[in-house]
């Protein structure tokens, strides 16, 4: 079990309260989770993380500060996110027990994300962006706040749970859907690819590619179907570029 739980990380993102880092940091060592990584807080390290980690130093100690979102998903094959808020473009949403479940079974495969945004406004639309599933914490719809170790408290204790319950002893899928690195990849391909063919405008881009991230993110294609979708790409550039020189 300790082996699963080695691959999934807790990523904090622009973290305010140096005293919630270290609460975090409690909340995970309870539960066997040791990767914390901490995606620009304001005040880190601090005497107060310090003193709110109360016994789990180490993992402040070892923590993973990153500059950039990709540096703080790079190498998983699953973010989850946890975010409370409805959003005006739909993302799959989950329920914590789910979460715990894809979790574990991903982690079966390799790294995992559990993305939590800033105590203010939660997870930004572009974060949102790289996740393959919301999981939303069924709290009282009059008073939803949730003090952001306390759901990272509930997070790691249903996943402990799923992994209690042998669900990483399960075959591993055949099928290993890509990393978060190679779809970043592929979507950069993709909107480079519409904008020559005149199906994206740049100066006007709308939602179409936030709404196209919730398709693939959806679907969790595995390396030989982003080969394939690279390739139907490449082909119609080639083609646009043959015409273009024919003119």
């Amino acid at each position: 079990m300790s082996g699963m739980l080695s691959r999934v990380r807790v990523v904090l993102s622009h973290t305010s309260h140096p005293g919630n880092i270290g609460a975090v940091a409690r909340a995970m060592k309870t539960m066997g989770l040791t990767q914390l990584y901490l995606l620009n807080p304001q005040r880190f390290p601090d005497a107060e993380a310090t003193a709110r980690a109360s016994g789990a130093d180490d993992l402040l100690a070892n923590a993973r500060v990153c500059t950039r979102l990709d540096e703080s998903l790079s190498g998983c094959r699953l973010v989850l996110g946890a975010s409370a808020r409805a959003r005006r473009i739909p993302c799959p949403v989950i329920g914590p027990a789910d979460g715990a479940r894809w979790t574990v079974e991903a982690a079966a495969q390799g790294e995992v994300a559990l993305l939590f945004g800033c105590e203010q406004s939660g997870l930004s639309n572009r974060e949102i962006d790289r996740c393959h599933s919301l999981v939303r914490i069924p709290t009282n719809p009059e008073y939803g706040s949730l003090n952001l170790a306390a759901a990272v408290q509930i997070l790691g204790y249903e996943v402990r749970v799923a992994s209690l319950a042998g669900a990483a002893a399960a075959p591993p899928a055949v099928r290993v859907p890509v990393s978060v690195d190679e779809l970043e990849r592929f979507y950069v391909h993709l909107e480079q690819t519409l904008v020559q063919l005149g199906f994206l405008d740049p100066a006007h881009p709308r939602q179409l590619m936030r709404r196209l991230r919730r398709l693939y993110n959806r679907a969790r294609p595995d390396e030989n179907e982003v080969n394939i979708l690279r390739g139907i790409l490449t082909a119609t550039q080639e083609y646009l570029q043959r015409n273009a020189r024919g003119q």
